[in-house]
């Protein structure tokens, strides 16, 4: 298997780098924005004819909720145009393309957890411009796996747990978003997903492309999240003292982009398909002390 994964500095692409390094029977080609600009159909192009991938994973995206709102052309460039242009070259190629994609796609005012079949209705530039991915995706390359998932956390990058973590040291009390609720999900465990589901596919699964949920378990809000790595952080000692958690609204705390306030996602058909469990967040903080640097 060769594959290919933009975005390699992200929170699921250092990941992935991670773990295929110890899988040698794996070629895989690892580029970051500077080494690949998915936005430039012309680079996208050259540097698949090059490496001839079967498999194209594409962990670059913009991330940035509240920024998209003013920067709504380098939204739709990086996480519209730049998957098409992936996906466009891996029709080319005859290769899987896999495609991670969120929960923002979703209105989140359903009752209950998302399942893929549902109604899609964004509620910001960010959503929108994922949900154009998506579509861009799906119409050019029949062979694809789009992976949604929300909430994500691990040791690179800047996430939830780092920023928690690290108020933690100079904070008493920490007002934290108690109406909003999803599945924390941990970026390494995403990264086994997909290599789970390239794995499976190369080996002739190919009645299985589509689009997929996959994030953690138990639901919660984010003031429940917090409160549970602060437990987690005094039982370990990265913290000798919990910051008092208090569950604040939506309204209380402003943003420039509306969060959804449901992010569940229901993760049966990946585990139907292929055997994966949904990501287990409380284990994955067993090591806070990798999220505390």
């Amino acid at each position: 298997m060769r594959i290919l994964i933009t975005g390699k500095k992200g929170q699921v692409g250092r990941c992935l780098v991670e773990q295929l390094n110890r899988l040698p029977e794996i070629t895989f080609l690892a580029l970051d924005r500077a080494e690949l600009d998915i936005t430039n159909e012309v680079q996208v192009n050259r540097v698949v004819g090059e490496f001839k991938p079967n498999v194209i994973i594409n962990a670059a995206a913009y991330t940035a909720v509240d920024k998209a709102e003013s920067e709504i052309h380098l939204a739709y460039a990086v996480n519209r145009d730049g998957s098409k242009f992936l996906a466009e070259a891996a029709e080319r190629n005859n290769a899987l393309i896999m495609h991670i994609s969120t929960d923002y796609v979703f209105s989140g005012d359903k009752e209950g957890s998302y399942c893929e079949e549902d109604p899609t209705a964004p509620q910001g530039i960010y959503g929108a411009s994922k949900l154009a991915g998506e579509q861009a995706v799906i119409a050019a390359c029949p062979r694809h796996i789009i992976l949604r998932t929300a909430w994500v956390f691990g040791e690179y990058g800047n996430n939830f747990v780092k920023t928690v973590l690290r108020l933690a040291k100079t904070r008493d009390t920490l007002g934290v978003v108690g109406d909003q609720f999803g599945g924390p999900t941990y970026a390494g465990d995403i990264a086994s997903a997909l290599i789970t589901i390239a794995k499976s596919i190369c080996d002739g699964n190919n009645d299985k492309y589509g689009i997929y949920h996959y994030s953690g378990l138990p639901h919660v809000s984010w003031s429940q999240f917090a409160q549970g790595i602060f437990d987690e952080a005094i039982e370990q000692v990265v913290i000798t003292q919990s910051p008092i958690v208090n569950s604040i609204t939506t309204a209380d705390y402003p943003t420039p982009a509306k969060r959804p306030a449901n992010s569940k996602l229901d993760t049966t058909l990946i585990k139907d398909k292929f055997g994966l469990q949904a990501s287990d967040w409380k284990k994955a903080l067993n090591n806070i002390k990798a999220y505390a640097n």
